[in-house]
């Protein structure tokens, strides 16, 4: 005879949570799409299918004759890319430290810091690129400031996080070995973090990367320069080599930076 199971019982707190849940999101996007004043018959129009027919099949014909010049300037938008992080990389390691409770005990500091990255990541890059344009003008140094500020307040949050989550008995046992602060920095918290920071690192180089592809459009520098030079001459060819120089670059680039990480995490 097979033994009767008690049934659950239905919790019926859980069960109005998400009733409730499920209702405020509905309506949330029930509001959102009610409330933008969006144009049906433009956007479906006789001529937006026209400018599809006439912009879209030249995209998918690139102009090669521009090769050199796009190659040209999208090594600068890699290096832009990977100046800019590589500072960010190695402003955020103080930073994430300040943050970080388990090392910095001082909960006022700990607030400073989380404020200091919280406003930093509140800015996108292209909102910092139009300011460092204004401030030194339109060149590619505008570009690495706009990504290095940017990173900063990502990467220094996620340093954070990895180093909350070390293993805090072994600090404690250099400590109570009679290691100074600086040794137990760089034998008990950077062999623990390092490959993660350089995993974290890597990762927002390839985020860079495609940021920094826009950021020309400001005057900051790069491919982005190039883009809106053929969009205002209404040169879709040579747009569509550019889309196609940022497509395989930037897949070359996650390939490579994914193996990388693979192998240090």
């Amino acid at each position: 005879m097979k033994a009767n199971i008690p049934s659950k019982p239905i919790d019926r707190k859980k069960i109005m949570k998400r009733v409730i849940s499920t209702i405020v999101i509905a309506a949330i996007y029930i509001w959102t799409f009610t409330s933008v004043n969006i144009k049906w018959d433009t956007i479906f129009s006789m001529r937006t299918i026209e400018n599809f027919d006439r912009i879209i099949p030249k995209f998918f014909n690139p102009a090669f004759e521009e090769t050199p010049t796009i190659i040209e300037m999208m090594i600068e938008t890699v290096f832009i890319a990977y100046t800019g992080s590589f500072t960010a990389a190695i402003i955020a390691i103080p930073l994430s430290f300040l943050c970080a409770s388990n090392i910095v005990k001082n909960k006022f500091l700990n607030t400073i810091g989380m404020w200091i990255l919280g406003a930093v990541r509140a800015f996108p890059e292209i909102i910092l690129a139009i300011i460092f344009v204004a401030a030194v003008g339109p060149n590619p140094f505008a570009g690495v400031l706009a990504i290095s500020i940017g990173s900063t307040g990502m990467l220094g949050k996620l340093y954070s996080e990895v180093i909350e989550s070390i293993d805090m008995n072994i600090i404690e046992s250099l400590e109570s070995s009679g290691a100074n602060k600086l040794q137990i920095l760089f034998y008990g918290i950077f062999p623990q973090v390092l490959p993660e920071f350089l995993s974290y690192a890597i990762y927002r180089f390839e985020i860079d990367v495609r940021a920094s592809s826009v950021l020309g459009v400001v005057g900051a520098g790069g491919i982005g320069t190039l883009i809106t030079f053929a969009y205002l001459n209404r040169n879709w060819e040579e747009v569509g080599m550019i889309l196609l120089a940022i497509i395989v670059v930037v897949t070359i680039i996650d390939q490579i930076s994914g193996y990388i990480r693979k192998r240090l995490v």
